[in-house]
């Protein structure tokens, strides 16, 4: 059994996912066991709830399940259950309406109020990696939008890349680079605006 669990952290995803749909069960549970943290963690964050989360992961992995015939391999495996946890996120936020913000974006999607509030000076990516005071860091981040969240702890929690950031929340490079940059100085803000 350990043997098998060694060989199969050798095999890449998509390897895994081939070896599934030619009947190898416990392909799809490694695959399963893998990604089962980092989505549920992605899911907690995006939503703000571990109870909804629970329910929210359990219905990704059924849609994941589901669709993994229609996999294009071509994809990074990574990035498609990332997009399926992020549109399955913002579908239960819609559904209980709680976007934040949403009504200050203007047609380019923009949010106009998050832009007059921003302080325009950069933020070197130092401050997120350095804040020793993490609870504070964690509470702050919960202030920011939803997109700003998502795309900071996608890159510094998950270690995605700008690239991977953009084919998992399907936007276009720039604008998850730009919204990293804004996402960084709105937590400057409230990072030495915050009374918490």
């Amino acid at each position: 059994m350990l043997n098998k669990l060694i060989n199969m952290q050798n095999y890449s995803d998509e390897q895994l996912i081939a070896r599934y749909l030619k009947g190898d069960e416990e392909s799809l549970e490694f695959l399963i066991k893998k990604y089962l943290q980092p989505i549920y963690s992605f899911v907690a964050r995006y939503v703000g709830g571990q109870g909804d989360a629970k329910d929210i992961t359990q219905e990704i992995f059924l849609k994941v399940w589901k669709n993994l015939k229609k996999f294009d391999s071509q994809r990074s495996f990574k990035t498609w259950i990332f997009s399926i946890a992020k549109n399955a996120s913002i579908d239960f936020l819609r559904k209980k309406k709680a976007l934040p913000f949403s009504a200050w974006k203007n047609e380019k999607g923009d949010n106009a109020l998050t832009e007059t509030l921003a302080d325009p000076s950069p933020l070197p990516d130092e401050l997120v990696a350095r804040a020793d005071a993490g609870e504070k860091l964690r509470l702050t981040m919960e202030l920011l939008v939803p997109n700003y969240r998502t795309v900071l702890y996608l890159r510094y929690n998950d270690h995605f890349t700008f690239r991977e950031i953009a084919e998992t929340l399907e936007e276009p490079l720039h604008t998850i680079k730009s919204r990293h940059r804004r996402a960084l100085i709105m937590l400057k803000k409230l990072l030495t605006e915050s009374p918490l």
